[in-house]
């Protein structure tokens, strides 16, 4: 590939990953240029509830007049009073640039997640290394995957190197060993991932084992299936939603 055919495709991806500063009635919001290109693990800002369809708060069970003080919540869009909405806590997921106001009920869930957002997805992109099978072979290839940036593939990297869109993962099943009936902790292993290419009638199966070269690649191999056990979670969360 030519120079100018490298710097014409970075220049591609630049302007398919390109992020622009928006307002909306909630705040402020960083979000991609192309909603195509968007974050699988991403949510949609509510519609917001209008105050006659709540006539008392649902916490508190205050009365609604023309002097109580009235928010939505930027999570799920519903009205509370100021007691019950009072709280300002990040919402990566639906981009916000600082901490909006929420709910007591979606606080809790957004706290989780911003614990995903500062912790987790850096593993997921740090990558780990794996022995991977590709559906019913024999056969297996030590590979390091890991999450793009952008958030929007999984890369395998050996001898081959596969590209996986996130949003076409159907499903992620954590493998673990050392669980019994008594109970005991279980420790990640592997993972089983499934997933469907645009156009394919058949669904890709791939395996994943945790790499026994040393212990310390075991642990941080453990430490990224527990980070995607969390991501597949958000994934199935963004799609019911």
């Amino acid at each position: 590939m030519s120079s100018s055919s490298v710097a014409a495709a970075g220049g591609a991806a630049l302007r398919r990953d390109g992020k622009k500063l928006v307002r909306s009635p909630s705040g402020l919001r960083m979000v991609p240029e192309h909603q195509a290109f968007s974050s699988p693990f991403g949510l949609d800002e509510p519609q917001w509830v209008p105050d006659k369809e709540c006539p008392r708060c649902m916490q508190c069970d205050i009365k609604f007049d023309f002097i109580t003080r009235k928010h939505h919540c930027r999570r799920c869009g519903k009205c509370f009073c100021d007691k019950c909405c009072s709280k300002k806590v990040p919402l990566p997921r639906m981009c916000f640039v600082d901490p909006v106001r929420q709910c007591a009920e979606c606080v809790l869930v957004s706290q989780k997640e911003t614990e995903f957002y500062d912790k987790q997805l850096k593993v997921l992109m740090n990558g780990a290394t794996f022995c991977v099978t590709l559906g019913t072979s024999e056969n297996s290839e030590l590979m390091v995957c890991r999450l793009s940036n952008n958030q929007r593939y999984l890369f395998l990297d050996g001898d081959s190197h596969y590209e996986i869109e996130i949003a076409h993962i159907s499903t992620v099943q954590i493998l673990t060993e050392g669980f019994t009936p008594g109970g005991g902790n279980a420790r990640a292993t592997g993972m089983l991932l499934q997933y469907k290419e645009p156009g394919a009638q058949d669904v890709t199966q791939m395996k994943f084992t945790a790499s026994e070269d040393s212990n310390s690649n075991k642990k941080q191999s453990a430490t990224w299936l527990a980070a995607m056990h969390k991501a597949a979670k958000l994934l199935y969360e963004s799609r019911d939603q």
